[in-house]
């Protein structure tokens, strides 16, 4: 146990694919005792706390349902002391108990968010868990990998060096399409002997192949940084196939970590019988060179221009470049002599080229105030030079690397998090520490992980995300999320998506609430200054108004597109409750105007529909009609808590439209069908009884709209 996992060289580990070959070994450890069970033990270990939304709802279903129990207490005291019946004023006081509380609200949580998630996987982004899908909108820091989620994980040769020359490569990717140049100017290959020869080493000496579809879609098979090579050489018009066949391989010396080389033997060239070609790190290539190779043939390499070299070496280094050396010498010798006494022919440095789209989706990050993070297990200076290019990082940024991490406690860890936007050399254990400290620092963090030993940072994650592509079973079983483009722009749409749900599922719990109160207000206040004879709306009234009208709207305001400015709002924080100062501020202004609207209505009602010492059918159908009609007009403007439903498009969101139409035609059909009207104690209306309804329904919603504009002129005086 005291030997780091990634120096244990003869070891196997559990769940390792073996794809040919045979072997014999000692079992050391089974089940639990193995590094992946060790992992699975340490999974089953972690507890997941509760999300902002779980609690958000917790917490409102508690403050609702000591709601209800007041409610129904009060009605039914107020209505006993003001002389009336016990059973008429106990059933309308659990009627209004049982509409105070919005029963659709759990299923059109659960739908808007089901549908979320489908839109997340139509994005590329699979969510396993349907809670998961609110938390992204709260997710403040995104930890990413470098290679393949920020990076198109395609090495791509960007440089070739040749003595006393750099010639720049364009291109990106394993497209085999891209110049050479040199001072601007394009370079021939086939008149150039010198990067001639470095090409054609890159092609022969090399295990990958580039493999080009009917479509000429590039992809690889094999190691990508030899991948690269070979794409280098085929912008210059020299193909695999036709190098193989005229120089074909006779044998080969093996890469390995402690030569840091590769050589393979080959015929058919001009200088001799049979000759080889060595690729390796420069600086152990250019020492085993005693020449080197000119335009005119072979010079005498002398120590200033081995130093010249690695300094061109370093130079391209320094620029996040992963540089490889290339010799050949005639092969008359045999085994590791053969990388001795050498011809150096030059340099290639490639790099795995950002993808195109990251920078967008980080500028976009930052002006959502999320802030990206890099956690590679690259170098420094490659992590660094690539955090620069996507403009995660300035020139002052911190960047801490794995062995600094280490030497740091937990709460020092916990200070540096917030200032450090690179993390280099790290290891999953790492990830681990770092997530840990994001998450008690009070941030909402997402990790990304491919790895077996990633699983644990992505279950200890507030998100975990894995990646569809290079990802192990081991990490998208741990993850709450699976990137089936392994991008991270993916994560930000994701983020983006979460935003909007969340933002959806406050619209249409202020919509059901506003309603609701307003229902309460209705029956609470007409009855006290009317009397218990003159209650505006009967129980099975309040039961059809909960159950059916106000349900519909509420999903379709789940379905909303967005406001403009989703991503440019800050993260909320982690315990912000899903009704703050605004919201409760709408919900009460709008309760007294649906109050206000349907009393008045009421009142008209019991004018031109009199009955002696109670209300008539007739005025509680115009106080029913007109409180469906408030409700539904509300909707409208329910769907932005900020934006005018004009600057929108009014009938824009074509869900909410078929709601609408949807629960009008419920409501006539109550008034309008004779066999239902007994059932609601409705009677049909005439046309006289619209021409006052409709405008008081109105009500709502222009106190609605006039409480946006007066906000807004408000929020631009205070800055």
């Amino acid at each position: 146990d005291a030997v780091p996992l990634g120096d244990r060289a003869n070891v196997l580990f559990m769940s390792t694919p073996v794809t040919y070959g045979r072997g014999r070994g000692l079992v050391h450890a089974t089940g639990g005792q193995t590094e992946i069970g060790k992992i699975a033990d340490r999974l089953q270990s972690i507890k997941e706390d509760p999300t902002p939304l779980q609690r958000n709802l917790n917490h409102l279903g508690k403050i609702l349902g000591i709601i209800c129990l007041v409610v129904c207490a009060i009605v039914l005291v107020e209505g006993l002391m003001l002389g009336g019946e016990f059973l008429p004023i106990f059933m309308t006081a659990v009627s209004l108990a049982v509409a105070a509380i919005p029963e659709g609200l759990p299923a059109v949580v659960t739908i808007v968010l089901a549908l979320g998630m489908k839109r997340m996987a139509d994005q590329n982004a699979i969510v396993k868990r349907l809670l998961a899908v609110e938390t992204l909108g709260s997710v403040d820091v995104i930890c990413s990998d470098k290679t393949g989620t920020l990076t198109q994980n395609e090495m791509t040769v960007t440089r070739l060096y040749t003595p006393g020359r750099v010639i720049h490569v364009d291109g990106n990717g394993y497209q085999p399409e891209g110049r050479m140049l040199l001072d601007d100017q394009p370079v021939d290959a086939a008149r150039d002997a010198v990067l001639n020869r470095l090409l054609t080493v890159g092609v022969l000496c090399n295990d990958a192949t580039l493999v080009l579809d009917e479509a000429k879609d590039a992809s690889i098979l094999g190691d990508p940084t030899e991948a690269a090579l070979l794409v280098a050489a085929a912008k210059a018009g020299l193909g695999q196939d036709d190098m193989q066949q005229r120089y074909p391989r006779l044998s080969d010396l093996p890469f390995d970590s402690e030569r840091k080389m590769m050589t393979t033997v080959h015929a058919g060239f001009p200088e001799a019988e049979r000759v080889s070609l060595t690729k390796g790190a420069p600086d152990i290539v250019v020492t085993r060179c005693s020449r080197f190779m000119g335009q005119d043939g072979p010079e005498m390499l002398t120590d200033l221009l081995k130093e010249q070299i690695l300094e061109a070496n370093r130079q391209l280094a320094a620029s996040a470049l992963r540089v490889l050396a290339f010799a050949w010498r005639t092969a008359e010798a045999e085994g590791q002599e053969l990388e001795t006494d050498m011809i150096f022919v030059g340099l290639m440095g490639m790099i795995d080229p950002p993808r195109s789209e990251v920078r967008d989706a980080i500028r976009l990050c930052k002006s959502a105030g999320i802030r990206a993070v890099m956690i590679t297990g690259d170098y420094r200076e490659t992590a660094v030079a690539i955090a620069r290019d996507l403009g995660m990082i300035g020139q002052k940024s911190r960047v801490l690397a794995g062995n600094e991490i280490d030497s740091l406690s937990d709460e020092e860890l916990k200070t540096a998090v917030e200032e450090t936007s690179v993390y280099a050399r790290v290891s999953p254990d790492h990830k681990v520490r770092i997530v840990s400290a994001l998450r008690e620092q009070g941030h909402i963090a997402s990790m990304t992980g491919d790895g077996v030993n990633d699983a644990m940072a992505l279950k200890s994650a507030d998100i975990g995300v894995a990646m569809g592509i290079t990802g192990t079973d081991v990490s998208k079983g741990s993850a709450d999320m699976i990137l089936t483009d392994d991008n991270f722009a993916t994560i930000v749409s994701a983020v983006r998506e979460g935003r909007i749900i969340y933002s959806n599922i406050r619209k249409f719990v202020a919509f059901l609430l506003s309603c609701n109160v307003g229902e309460i207000l209705i029956i609470f206040l007409a009855t006290l200054i009317l009397g218990p004879a003159y209650i505006p709306l009967l129980p099975i009234q309040l039961l059809w108004l909960n159950l059916v009208t106000d349900s519909f709207p509420a999903l379709a305001l789940g379905q909303e597109r967005g406001e403009p400015d989703v991503m440019l709002r800050q993260p909320r924080k982690k315990h912000e409750p899903i009704m703050n100062r605004q919201m409760l501020i709408g919900i009460a202004s709008q309760s007294v105007a649906i109050f206000a609207a349907v009393f008045i209505a009421f009142q008209i009602g019991l004018n031109r529909y009199p009955a002696e010492g109670m209300a008539s059918d007739g005025a509680r159908t115009i106080a029913f009609i007109t409180l469906i009609m408030a409700e539904l007009l509300r909707s409208f403007s329910a769907r932005s808590e900020n934006y005018p439903v004009i600057s929108l498009g009014l009938l824009k969101n074509t869900i909410l439209n078929k709601a609408v139409l949807l629960s009008l035609a419920l409501m006539l059909i109550v008034v309008y069908v004779p066999f239902l009207n007994p059932i609601f104690s409705t009677v049909p209306l005439s046309a006289a009884d619209w021409l006052f309804m409709v405008p008081l329904a109105l009500l709502p919603f222009a106190v609605a709209e006039i409480g946006k504009w007066a906000a807004g002129i408000w929020n631009k005086k205070r800055g």
